[in-house]
């Protein structure tokens, strides 16, 4: 039987994705990269699916991409032609970029030991992302002489400011979890014994609450990021309009009144 590479579970209104392919670090083959894309499209399908927690087997979160993939490995015989990398993006990480991006559910990164390159960018493209003090961040990229992916070019410099982004797309230097929370590139950094119970408590609370609302807010952050002052406050009566006729707003404002708590159920 071939191995699963992404192992697939659920508590309640929460899906838990894990990378699974620990001798290598969890890093990136073609086939992981089409259960992750097929389980995260799963995941978003099925509407009893209120968070999706993302996260990696054995002590690693996920090393990047595994060099020795054929799609990628370069080619030694005399003669033999470059492998075209853009096309690698183009098939495999932009469509993962993009389906996190669009996921009509919260995604939490549970970073439970070394992320490095596309690695750490995939943590860094989840809603929110935890990391065990043991972990650490790796912008890779360019020892092998790339530039940051699995977009780091757009999130590191929007995370941490442009001066550190160029420090560590730059120098490449293993970045602990402690300053990756204060950096502001992830929301926090806890305890190695506690990342679950931190991460089961944060994603249980996510999928107790409005989720189109959470997935909205998601998508006016990421607009914005492009828009003027002006546009963005007519992107925010768009959304707000939308979200006002929806049963979450109008359960949230009775419950409020009611001093009781809310049963969200917009998807």
């Amino acid at each position: 039987m071939p191995e699963t590479l992404v192992l697939i579970s659920q508590t309640a209104s929460v899906r838990t994705l894990t990378l699974n392919r620990p001798a290598a670090l969890n890093s990136f083959t073609s086939a992981m990269h089409a259960e992750l894309l097929a389980a995260l499209d799963d995941a978003a399908n099925d509407a009893a699916v209120r968070c999706v927690v993302l996260t990696g087997a054995g002590r690693a979160f996920c090393a990047g991409q595994d060099l020795a993939d054929p799609l990628v490995a370069p080619d030694t015989a005399p003669g033999a032609q470059a492998k075209d990398l853009g096309r690698v993006i183009e098939l495999l990480y932009k469509p993962l970029v993009r389906r996190l991006h669009s996921m009509p559910v919260p995604v939490v990164a549970a970073v439970n030991g070394v992320a490095a390159g596309a690695g750490a960018n995939l943590a860094l493209n989840c809603d929110l992302a935890l990391a065990a003090r043991g972990a650490s961040f790796i912008q890779a990229f360019a020892k092998i002489g790339l530039i940051p992916d699995t977009g780091g070019t757009w999130l590191l410099p929007r995370l941490a400011g442009r001066a550190r982004a160029m420090g560590l797309a730059m120098l490449g230097d293993k970045l602990s979890a402690s300053d990756a929370e204060r950096f502001g590139l992830i929301w926090k950094c806890v305890e190695d014994a506690a990342l679950p119970d931190e991460v089961s408590a944060l994603a249980h609370r996510l999928a107790a609450m409005p989720t189109r609302a959470l997935v909205a807010t998601r998508k006016a952050f990421d607009t914005a990021q492009h828009l003027t002052l002006a546009e963005a406050l007519d992107e925010e009566a768009l959304s707000q309009s939308a979200l006002g006729f929806a049963h979450d707003y109008q359960e949230g404002v009775a419950a409020f009144g009611a001093k009781r708590a809310p049963q969200f159920t917009d998807r």
